[in-house]
């Protein structure tokens, strides 16, 4: 089987809106010639994009698009470094800044209007065009979280990160753990700057061009940027802009990387909106994030390793159900958060009965081949993963934006990186380290100093030798987990074990906790995006 065989094609795409093929030859839906660097941890990403940023000069453009937005977040710790004073920075040197920020619910219930209208205000008040864009579906959101710097004279050092990093409070942490001292409040069990772990990719070569093309689809959108009147007012009121202002040319793709040859392809949720009215870039939504998921777990034969916020629910565990029925060899592990970000009622249960469903359903179809972990620091102060990652059979790697739930992959905008590394017969170089790297980090693999490190692919793969083939994979995971919840389990006595990983098991729901939390979960926190026909068909990832 060839590396591409794992990737869409134009036409399984779903969408013959898009104008993000148009560069690609034929039914080719990914480009080549590009190095994709996985930036482990929101300090990590930080301090490069603090970097690129602040390098930038006037005819360079800087697009960005995210979730949740922290004006005074600073990407480096130090006075000078929050986003707005860095963005602000740019544009006032002539570097052409354009933004789309997510509008958010109401704060009161545990979104970020408030903040996300700070970040847009002050923006515009130092020259950038930043605008709050809330064209998304009644309960939706605008999830991706991209940025794309392309300098006008230096093509060779474009650049465009994709992954689940908001530009906001309590995404800078690091290896160790400790939290963001710039902390959001979560739920109690995280303590008081919960820890925080996260994944951004860093493209160079030319699928910068496809990353902006997504950016360029959505801002060309003519659709207003809100309909609500409430918030037309309120925007007016602030004078804030509600416009957006033509974009300059599109450069062509930068330059291959040389020596690198990873293949990228960007997948994408988008809802039906207003019966296929709006999104005249995705008319009735696109799918391609559950059309590549999907694609990619029926390819795969030996292993399924997953980071993700949720995994959650019957239908996205009916396809990992399917290939683990399929594949006797095939094993399935998740690293997952111990506990939601929010303990209400309304938050914790109905997120619970998802993921009970799913984990349920995934380890009765295979016993003793599905594990599923949450990770803890040092201190034993559990980890909030939010991360979204997924390698299969180390060929197939994505790091996106997207959970593994029914929202982000019919709902709510999402984006994704999946890369190939054609460079080994067997496996993608690039999906291994990624997936070792990981692994790394949660088994407290003390020798690697710095597993990302491309230059050292071979001190990684020595000290993770007994991590490269699927079972010994799964049987270290296990080991170590066992390790540490005996030990918790004992009253924690002498010196603790090595490793961070935590054994999890389906929640118990009882029946009238079950009763209550339908409604929320299938309404609230996992609705579907899909158009009616495609419903009743009932498969998510269906071409």
């Amino acid at each position: 089987m060839h590396h591409t065989d794992w990737l869409l094609t134009q036409a399984e795409r779903g969408n013959p809106d898009t104008r993000l093929d148009d560069v690609h030859p034929g039914q080719v839906a990914w480009s080549e010639g590009n190095e994709v660097r996985p930036l482990v941890h929101g300090a990590t990403y930080f301090a490069e994009l603090y970097e690129r940023l602040e390098e930038t000069r006037r005819g360079d453009v800087v697009f960005l698009t995210d979730w949740q937005g922290d004006a005074d977040e600073r990407l480096t710790g130090e006075p000078g470094s929050e986003v707005v004073e860095v963005l602000g920075r740019a544009d006032e040197r002539g570097v052409d800044v354009r933004g789309l920020i997510w509008r958010s619910h109401w704060e009161r219930l545990n979104f970020n209007a408030a903040e996300n209208r700070l970040l847009g205000r002050q923006l515009q008040a130092r020259g950038a065009e930043v605008l709050l864009d809330m064209r998304v579906r009644s309960g939706g959101s605008h999830h991706q979280k991209l940025v794309v710097i392309r300098y006008r004279d230096r093509p060779e050092r474009d650049v465009a990160y994709v992954g689940g990093i908001d530009l906001c409070h309590s995404r800078r942490d690091d290896i160790h753990h400790q939290g963001d001292p710039q902390a959001l409040d979560l739920a109690d069990e995280y303590g008081a700057t919960p820890p925080w772990h996260d994944v951004q990719a860093a493209i160079t070569g030319p699928a910068v061009h496809d990353v902006e093309t997504v950016f360029r689809e959505r801002w060309e959108d003519p659709t207003p940027l809100t309909r609500h009147p409430v918030y037309w007012l309120q925007d007016k009121l602030f004078r804030l802009d509600m416009t957006p202002d033509a974009l300059p040319e599109q450069a062509p793709p930068p330059p291959p990387v040389p020596g690198a040859n990873h293949h990228v392809q960007l997948l994408r949720t988008y809802p039906n909106l207003r019966h296929g009215r709006d999104y005249p870039f995705a008319r009735g939504g696109e799918r391609s994030v559950a059309r590549g998921y999907s694609k990619a777990v029926s390819r795969a034969r030996r292993l399924v390793y997953v980071e993700d916020q949720y995994l959650w629910g019957e239908q996205v565990g009916d396809v990992f159900v399917e290939a683990l029925r399929r594949n006797k060899d095939l094993f399935v592990v998740a690293v997952v958060p111990i506990h939601t970000d929010q303990d209400s009622f309304v938050a914790r249960v109905p997120q619970m009965l998802g993921r009970s469903r799913a984990m349920r359903e995934m380890t009765d179809a295979a016993p003793g081949r599905v594990a599923i972990y949450g990770i803890e620091n040092h201190q034993g102060t559990p980890v909030y993963v939010h991360a979204k990652v997924c390698v299969m059979d180390d060929t197939w790697a994505t790091v996106g934006s997207d959970n593994f739930n029914r929202r982000s992959w019919t709902h709510d905008s999402e984006l994704s990186a999946v890369v190939v590394d054609p460079s080994a017969p067997d496996h993608s170089p690039y999906a291994r380290r990624l997936r070792l790297t990981l692994a790394a980090e949660h088994l407290d693999r003390p020798a690697v100093v710095d597993p990302q490190d491309p230059s050292r692919p071979d001190e990684l793969l020595e000290v993770m030798a007994d991590c490269v083939e699927p079972a010994d994979f799964f049987a270290a995971y296990a080991e170590s987990a066992d390790r540490l919840d005996a030990w918790h389990a004992a009253g924690k006595p002498g010196e603790r074990p090595p490793g961070r990983l935590r054994r999890l098991v389906p929640p118990e729901l009882d029946p009238l906790q079950r009763a209550l939390s339908v409604l929320p979960y299938t309404h609230l926190h996992d609705p579907d995006g899909r158009p009616g026909p495609l419903r009743r068909l009932g498969r998510l990832g269906g071409f």
